[in-house]
Protein backbone atom coordinates (compact mmCIF):
# COMPACT_ATOMS: atom_id res chain seq x y z
CA UNK A 1 0.00 0.00 0.00
CA UNK A 2 2.63 2.34 0.67
CA UNK A 3 3.73 3.66 -2.83
CA UNK A 4 0.19 4.90 -2.79
CA UNK A 5 0.55 6.90 -0.86
CA UNK A 6 1.48 9.70 -2.55
CA UNK A 7 -1.13 9.56 -5.23
CA UNK A 8 -2.73 12.95 -5.33
CA UNK A 9 -5.96 13.30 -4.00
CA UNK A 10 -7.94 13.60 -6.63
CA UNK A 11 -10.45 11.41 -9.28
CA UNK A 12 -7.90 12.07 -12.19
CA UNK A 13 -5.36 11.32 -10.65
CA UNK A 14 -6.66 7.90 -9.17
CA UNK A 15 -8.31 7.24 -12.85
CA UNK A 16 -5.44 7.94 -14.59
CA UNK A 17 -3.44 5.30 -12.62
CA UNK A 18 -6.50 2.62 -12.55
CA UNK A 19 -6.42 2.83 -16.54
CA UNK A 20 -2.84 2.73 -16.37
CA UNK A 21 -3.08 -0.65 -14.81
CA UNK A 22 -5.67 -1.99 -16.05
CA UNK A 23 -8.07 -2.08 -12.95
CA UNK A 24 -11.17 -4.06 -13.90
CA UNK A 25 -13.79 -5.63 -12.38
CA UNK A 26 -14.52 -9.42 -12.31
CA UNK A 27 -17.21 -8.62 -14.66
CA UNK A 28 -14.57 -7.08 -16.97
CA UNK A 29 -15.92 -3.90 -16.47
CA UNK A 30 -12.81 -1.09 -16.06
CA UNK A 31 -13.03 0.54 -12.61
CA UNK A 32 -13.54 4.49 -12.62
CA UNK A 33 -13.57 6.62 -9.20
CA UNK A 34 -16.81 8.74 -9.36
CA UNK A 35 -18.64 11.14 -7.22
CA UNK A 36 -21.58 9.30 -5.31
CA UNK A 37 -24.09 11.28 -7.92
CA UNK A 38 -22.69 9.26 -10.49
CA UNK A 39 -23.81 5.71 -9.38
CA UNK A 40 -27.04 4.39 -8.56
CA UNK A 41 -28.03 0.77 -7.02
CA UNK A 42 -27.16 -1.62 -4.12
CA UNK A 43 -23.44 -0.50 -3.92
CA UNK A 44 -21.18 -4.12 -4.66
CA UNK A 45 -23.89 -4.35 -7.38
CA UNK A 46 -23.44 -1.18 -8.91
CA UNK A 47 -19.94 -1.48 -8.94
CA UNK A 48 -19.90 -5.29 -10.39
CA UNK A 49 -22.46 -3.92 -13.30
CA UNK A 50 -20.65 -0.49 -14.18
CA UNK A 51 -17.13 -0.71 -12.93
CA UNK A 52 -18.03 2.68 -11.15
CA UNK A 53 -16.60 3.35 -7.50
CA UNK A 54 -18.49 6.03 -5.33
CA UNK A 55 -15.17 8.35 -4.17
CA UNK A 56 -14.64 11.14 -2.00
CA UNK A 57 -11.15 12.15 -2.52
CA UNK A 58 -11.81 14.18 0.51
CA UNK A 59 -13.39 11.50 2.31
CA UNK A 60 -10.23 9.15 3.70
CA UNK A 61 -12.25 5.77 4.23
CA UNK A 62 -13.27 6.40 0.95
CA UNK A 63 -9.80 7.78 -0.09
CA UNK A 64 -8.06 4.27 1.31
CA UNK A 65 -10.88 2.07 -0.32
CA UNK A 66 -9.72 3.06 -3.81
CA UNK A 67 -5.95 3.12 -3.06
CA UNK A 68 -7.04 -0.64 -1.79
CA UNK A 69 -8.47 -0.96 -5.61
CA UNK A 70 -5.33 0.31 -6.42
CA UNK A 71 -3.02 -1.85 -4.29
CA UNK A 72 -4.93 -5.20 -4.96
CA UNK A 73 -7.41 -5.13 -8.14
CA UNK A 74 -7.32 -8.89 -8.28
CA UNK A 75 -8.22 -9.55 -4.88
CA UNK A 76 -10.86 -6.16 -4.31
CA UNK A 77 -12.51 -7.67 -7.54
CA UNK A 78 -13.52 -10.99 -6.08
CA UNK A 79 -14.78 -9.29 -2.75
CA UNK A 80 -16.65 -7.39 -5.06
CA UNK A 81 -17.73 -10.43 -7.27
CA UNK A 82 -18.87 -12.38 -4.57
CA UNK A 83 -20.77 -9.75 -2.78
CA UNK A 84 -22.70 -9.18 -6.11
CA UNK A 85 -23.19 -12.57 -6.74
CA UNK A 86 -25.15 -13.14 -2.74
CA UNK A 87 -26.73 -9.91 -2.56
CA UNK A 88 -29.70 -11.81 -4.88
CA UNK A 89 -30.05 -14.69 -3.15
CA UNK A 90 -30.00 -13.42 0.75
CA UNK A 91 -33.77 -11.85 0.62
CA UNK A 92 -32.00 -8.60 2.65
CA UNK A 93 -30.12 -10.29 5.07
CA UNK A 94 -26.26 -10.64 5.17
CA UNK A 95 -24.89 -14.10 5.49
CA UNK A 96 -21.75 -15.04 7.01
CA UNK A 97 -19.74 -15.80 3.96
CA UNK A 98 -20.81 -11.57 3.17
CA UNK A 99 -19.99 -10.81 7.12
CA UNK A 100 -16.39 -12.37 6.41
CA UNK A 101 -15.62 -10.80 3.22
CA UNK A 102 -17.26 -7.24 4.75
CA UNK A 103 -14.67 -7.51 7.88
CA UNK A 104 -11.77 -8.36 5.64
CA UNK A 105 -12.71 -5.66 3.40
CA UNK A 106 -12.73 -2.57 5.82
CA UNK A 107 -10.21 -4.49 8.45
CA UNK A 108 -7.78 -7.35 6.92
CA UNK A 109 -4.41 -7.46 7.15
CA UNK A 110 -2.02 -10.13 5.51
CA UNK A 111 0.82 -11.76 7.47
CA UNK A 112 3.59 -12.68 5.48
CA UNK A 113 5.08 -15.39 7.40
CA UNK A 114 7.26 -18.70 6.28
CA UNK A 115 8.03 -19.65 9.91
CA UNK A 116 5.06 -22.11 11.17
CA UNK A 117 5.70 -22.28 14.95
CA UNK A 118 5.19 -17.75 14.34
CA UNK A 119 1.99 -18.41 12.36
CA UNK A 120 0.72 -20.87 15.30
CA UNK A 121 1.86 -18.25 17.97
CA UNK A 122 -0.44 -16.39 16.22
CA UNK A 123 -3.12 -18.30 15.44
CA UNK A 124 -3.14 -19.33 19.38
CA UNK A 125 -3.36 -15.46 20.19
CA UNK A 126 -0.34 -16.28 22.15
CA UNK A 127 0.64 -12.79 21.76
CA UNK A 128 3.51 -12.15 24.62
CA UNK A 129 5.25 -15.32 23.29
CA UNK A 130 4.86 -14.08 19.90
CA UNK A 131 5.44 -10.29 19.73
CA UNK A 132 7.70 -9.93 23.09
CA UNK A 133 9.50 -13.43 23.62
CA UNK A 134 10.10 -13.85 20.39
CA UNK A 135 10.21 -10.29 18.95
CA UNK A 136 13.46 -10.65 16.54
CA UNK A 137 12.14 -13.50 14.85
CA UNK A 138 9.16 -11.41 14.35
CA UNK A 139 11.12 -8.43 13.19
CA UNK A 140 13.06 -11.05 10.61
CA UNK A 141 10.59 -13.23 9.63
CA UNK A 142 6.95 -11.90 9.72
CA UNK A 143 5.60 -8.93 7.65
CA UNK A 144 2.08 -7.29 8.62
CA UNK A 145 0.32 -5.44 5.66
CA UNK A 146 -2.54 -3.82 6.41
CA UNK A 147 -5.44 -4.97 3.80
CA UNK A 148 -8.62 -3.04 5.33
CA UNK A 149 -9.53 0.55 3.66
CA UNK A 150 -11.09 1.05 7.66
CA UNK A 151 -7.74 -0.06 9.79
CA UNK A 152 -5.68 2.44 6.79
CA UNK A 153 -7.98 5.12 7.95
CA UNK A 154 -7.86 4.19 12.46
CA UNK A 155 -4.51 3.93 12.47
CA UNK A 156 -3.57 7.49 11.46
CA UNK A 157 -4.51 7.51 15.78
CA UNK A 158 -2.76 4.62 16.61
CA UNK A 159 -3.93 2.85 19.54
CA UNK A 160 -3.42 -0.64 20.58
CA UNK A 161 -6.70 -1.99 20.07
CA UNK A 162 -6.66 -1.87 16.23
CA UNK A 163 -7.64 -5.08 15.11
CA UNK A 164 -7.19 -6.92 11.88
CA UNK A 165 -8.65 -10.18 10.33
CA UNK A 166 -5.57 -11.65 9.14
CA UNK A 167 -5.05 -14.05 6.52
CA UNK A 168 -1.85 -15.56 6.76
CA UNK A 169 0.67 -16.47 3.44
CA UNK A 170 4.29 -18.31 3.51
CA UNK A 171 5.30 -15.99 0.65
CA UNK A 172 4.76 -12.56 -0.25
CA UNK A 173 5.98 -12.89 -4.32
CA UNK A 174 2.25 -12.82 -5.61
CA UNK A 175 0.03 -11.35 -2.57
CA UNK A 176 -2.85 -10.20 -4.63
CA UNK A 177 -3.31 -13.71 -6.92
CA UNK A 178 -2.79 -15.56 -3.91
CA UNK A 179 -5.01 -12.98 -1.79
CA UNK A 180 -7.64 -13.75 -4.96
CA UNK A 181 -7.25 -17.02 -4.85
CA UNK A 182 -8.44 -17.58 -1.30
CA UNK A 183 -11.04 -15.44 -1.77
CA UNK A 184 -11.93 -17.73 -4.85
CA UNK A 185 -11.47 -20.52 -2.66
CA UNK A 186 -14.44 -19.69 -0.15
CA UNK A 187 -17.70 -21.71 0.51
CA UNK A 188 -20.99 -20.40 1.49
CA UNK A 189 -20.56 -21.24 4.35
CA UNK A 190 -17.64 -19.50 5.37
CA UNK A 191 -17.72 -17.24 8.33
CA UNK A 192 -15.81 -14.69 10.18
CA UNK A 193 -14.21 -17.26 12.11
CA UNK A 194 -12.32 -18.54 9.72
CA UNK A 195 -9.58 -15.41 10.06
CA UNK A 196 -8.00 -14.95 13.44
CA UNK A 197 -7.99 -11.62 15.32
CA UNK A 198 -4.59 -9.81 15.54
CA UNK A 199 -3.84 -6.81 17.34
CA UNK A 200 -1.52 -5.29 14.84
CA UNK A 201 -0.04 -2.74 16.87
CA UNK A 202 1.28 -5.23 18.82
CA UNK A 203 3.55 -6.44 16.39
CA UNK A 204 7.20 -4.83 17.78
CA UNK A 205 8.27 -1.28 17.18
CA UNK A 206 4.80 -0.03 15.87
CA UNK A 207 3.85 1.02 19.36
CA UNK A 208 6.40 1.84 22.23
CA UNK A 209 6.27 -1.80 24.30
CA UNK A 210 9.32 -2.13 27.11
CA UNK A 211 8.09 -5.25 28.96
CA UNK A 212 5.64 -7.97 28.46
CA UNK A 213 3.34 -6.37 30.48
CA UNK A 214 1.98 -4.82 27.38
CA UNK A 215 1.16 -8.11 25.57
CA UNK A 216 -1.00 -8.85 28.65
CA UNK A 217 -3.43 -6.36 28.80
CA UNK A 218 -6.58 -7.80 27.85
CA UNK A 219 -8.33 -5.05 26.94
CA UNK A 220 -6.10 -5.08 23.72
CA UNK A 221 -4.82 -8.80 23.28
CA UNK A 222 -7.50 -10.91 23.97
CA UNK A 223 -7.63 -14.42 23.93
CA UNK A 224 -10.64 -16.41 22.09
CA UNK A 225 -12.56 -18.16 23.99
CA UNK A 226 -12.58 -21.93 24.24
Amino acid sequence: MRPWLAVPRSLEALNALARARDVRTASGRAVQFVAPAETTGYYEVSVYDTGRVATRPENLHDWFNALAWLAFPQAKARINAIHAARIPLEGGRRGRLRDLLTLFDEGGALVICADAQLVALLQAARWRELFWDRRDDVRRSMRILVFGHAVLEQALSPWPGITCKALCLASGERLDADTAAWLAALTPDASPKALPSVPIFGYPGWMAADSSAFYEDRRYFRVPKA
